[in-house]
This record gives C-alpha cells, sequence and structure tokens, in this order.
C-alpha cells in the first residue's frame, strides 16, 4: 500500500469518526426525548432519529466520493419505497458488507436495522448511536450456559421479540445475515456446508423477526455481495482498496 494510500485512509477515517460524532449528539439527545410516554411526542422523534441517520449515511458517501471512489454494480429488481416493511438478506464476507448495504438501500426503503450482538452496545460512540435508533440487541447463550441455568432457555427468543415490538408502528426494513457469522475458508470447512461460497444458514433472527411482526413485514429483498478483487477489511475499504463491488 502506497503512502498516498495510507495518508487518504487516515484522513477519510478522521472525516467518519467527526461525521458519527457529529450525527451521534442529536441522535442521542432525541433518543432521551423519545422516552417521555407520549405518543405523538415518540413519533416524532423516531421521524427525527431516522432522518438522522440517514443523514449520517448520505454524509458518509460523499467523505467515500472524495477519499475512496468505488463502483456499485446494482442489478435486480430496485422498485423499493420507503412506506413499506422489509426484510433485507444477504451474504456476509466482511464488515464492509455492512457499509455497502447502508449505502446501497439508503433513501430508498426504511432505515435499515442490524441484529446486533448485545457485546456490541459497547462499541465507542456507535454502539450509543446503535441503542438510540432501536437496533436489536441479541444475546445468545451457549449448550453450557444453558445446561448451569436452564431458565435461559428461550430468554434470546424474548428479547428479540421485545425489540421487534417497537417496529410495528411504523415502516421498518430489518437486515439480516442468515449465515449468522462472517464467510471464511475456515468455517466453511469445518461445518462441511453443502454451499460452495455460503455458510449453512441460521434461521434463528430472521423466524424470531417474523414471528414478533407477523403480517406487517410483506417484502423480501434477498441480496448477494461480490467483492471482484478480493473481501476487504475496512482500512483497505477506507484507503481505496477496494475498486468495484457487485450487489445483486
Amino acid at each position: 500500500m502506497s503512502l498516498l494510500s495510507k495518508i487518504k485512509g487516515s484522513i477519510a477515517f478522521l472525516c467518519y469518526v467527526i461525521n458519527t460524532i457529529f450525527w451521534t449528539i442529536p441522535i442521542l439527545a432525541f433518543s432521551f426525548v423519545k422516552l417521555i410516554p407520549i405518543g405523538i411526542c415518540q413519533k416524532i422523534c423516531s421521524y427525527i432519529l431516522d432522518n438522522c441517520a440517514t443523514a449520517w449515511i448520505s454524509v458518509n458517501t460523499v467523505i467515500e466520493a472524495i477519499f475512496h471512489p468505488m463502483r456499485i454494480r446494482v442489478t435486480g429488481d430496485q422498485s423499493f419505497s420507503e412506506q413499506e416493511w422489509y426484510m433485507v438478506i444477504a451474504n456476509h464476507q466482511s464488515w464492509v458488507d455492512i457499509l455497502i448495504l447502508q449505502r446501497v438501500f439508503n433513501r430508498k426503503i426504511p432505515f435499515l436495522k442490524f441484529f446486533l450482538k448485545q457485546e456490541l452496545i459497547f462499541v465507542p460512540v456507535l454502539g450509543l448511536a446503535w441503542w438510540a435508533l432501536d437496533f436489536p440487541f441479541m444475546r445468545r447463550y451457549s449448550t453450557s450456559q444453558l445446561r448451569k441455568n436452564p431458565k435461559l432457555k428461550g430468554k434470546d427468543i424474548e428479547i428479540t421479540r421485545k425489540a421487534c415490538e417497537k417496529f410495528k408502528t411504523k415502516p421498518v426494513s430489518i437486515m439480516n445475515f442468515v449465515e449468522g457469522t462472517r464467510f471464511t475458508a475456515a468455517k466453511h470447512d469445518k461445518q462441511a456446508s453443502p454451499f460452495q461460497h455460503l455458510l449453512k444458514p441460521k434461521a434463528g433472527g430472521m423466524a424470531f423477526a417474523l414471528s414478533a411482526m407477523g403480517e406487517h413485514i410483506n417484502k423480501l429483498v434477498n441480496v448477494t455481495i461480490y467483492y471482484p478483487d478480493t473481501v476487504p477489511t475496512y482500512w483497505q475499504y477506507i484507503s481505496g482498496g477496494l475498486s468495484e463491488v457487485r450487489v445483486d
């Protein structure tokens, strides 16, 4: 990697941090106002919060265009609406997948909500933003934990149901990586997956969301993300190491 790429990547990272902090401030402020148990107040706050998040992604797209432009080739049906409830599923190879999906669907469908591991709430700045934007945090219990405390069985499902209940009041897009983890050759071999480029699907999160929201979700978007050159790390992404992405 050239010195220029490293400099551009460092500047881009700084811009992303500043943009994130800038939008996190109003997001957190309105999230606390949203705690006031008045229906109209909560609806207005939800509208403002989603628009702040949409603006956050829009500015990120501008930063990308300036410091590490790339081509995103999108194919397939693109007749979307911000007034529908969507379930978006995709393959998962890199943390960059999330950034690509946010850019592709920004201002086309309702703001994407991701299922996140409980530990991610402690990520500086972003964890608070995710909490304020009602991202559903999921806590998984290991087999050993369930053996020690059988009462924990079903708790993860209960938490997911509660997290999704709030999405019934307005259009939302729920994003789910059905593989449950990032694809690697080692994981693929360990699972003996029957799919050439995918791990075995874990339908739990998707099933929980559909169960909690019932008839509200009426659109399913099945996305395939493909990196022609190599699956990028976040640093490679922001330093210009990614020239093209294909999204189908």
